[in-house]
């Protein structure tokens, strides 16, 4: 049985389980207050627990796979391999100061109060730069710290930057780039190996799936070379005989799906026609 622990709440949580879904791996019992869930695979478990709780638990055995941010494992300092970079959840950690402070560099921090939600990653930042400050931990709202007076600077996540200049904040510098891993437990990965790559494997088709379209139409042999120098494709098209009509050839092809409203004119003045656009749920290399 191989046990994958995934967020039980959180920002990435819904992405998580829709990712999964689309996979095949089907949970068929429902997490709602339930600490484990059955998928379609007998030999597949899930295991909903805290994200920042995934690293440890993948660590420890708990579970032998997991699917958390990269701020958690380093906040952790968990051994865990990183297997697969799942493209969702990108986030920076950074240090930002009031707006209206004379802090411009990392050295007028020195004995200064640091507010973050990730005391380990914030002590270990600023050790390796030679700087002194006091690290107060918070759970939660951490870009109000600066203006309730509880801390000078602070360390946290930011996509869009708007909650910081919501709070009349600025960024200093970068401390960490972040993004949602699949990590496994290192046992567990050679004594199951052949089960997380193929689980892996799942969850990568899903990904390069996105965004992409298939494209299939008929076209005149007469007009083939034409339809070609139109399509793009991720290797060039598809060429295959049409039984019930010698004079005709299906072309059938992947596309990035914000092309699919040029292409679809273009191919069709080029004189193709029976076009379908199809959605592509899984691509494997």
């Amino acid at each position: 049985m191989i046990r994958l622990a995934i967020p039980n709440k959180g920002r990435i949580a819904e992405p998580i389980s829709d990712l999964i879904e689309k996979s095949g791996l089907h949970i068929t019992t429902s997490g709602d207050r339930r600490l484990i869930a059955k998928t379609v695979d007998p030999h597949v478990e899930i295991l909903y627990v805290r994200p920042i709780d995934i690293p440890e638990y993948v660590a420890q055995g708990v579970a032998d796979i997991g699917i958390t941010g990269l701020d958690m494992v380093a906040e952790r300092g968990s051994d865990v391999l990183e297997l697969l970079d799942l493209r969702m959840g990108q986030a920076r950690l950074i240090v930002a100061v009031p707006e209206d402070s004379g802090y411009h560099e990392l050295g007028d921090l020195a004995g200064k109060k640091i507010a973050t939600e990730f005391p380990g990653i914030t002590r270990k930042f600023f050790a390796e730069h030679g700087i002194d400050v006091s690290i107060v931990s918070v759970s939660g709202a951490c870009e109000a710290a600066p203006n309730l007076g509880i801390a000078d600077a602070i360390v946290d996540l930011t996509s869009s930057g708007t909650t910081l200049r919501t709070n009349h904040l600025r960024i200093m510098t970068d401390v960490f780039q972040s993004s949602t891993w699949l990590i496994a437990n290192r046992s567990s990965f050679v004594e199951f190996r052949e089960k997380i790559d193929e689980i892996a494997l799942a969850l990568e088709s899903v990904l390069r799936a996105k965004g992409q379209c298939y494209l299939m139409m008929n076209v005149s042999r007469n007009r083939l070379e034409e339809i070609r120098s139109i399509l793009p494709g991720l290797s060039g098209p598809t060429v295959m005989e049409v039984a019930s009509d010698q004079n005709l050839v299906a072309v059938h092809v992947v596309v990035a799906e914000e092309r699919v409203y040029q292409l679809i004119n273009m191919v069709k003045r080029a004189g193709a026609r029976d076009i379908l656009v199809m959605d592509v749920q899984r691509m494997i290399p």
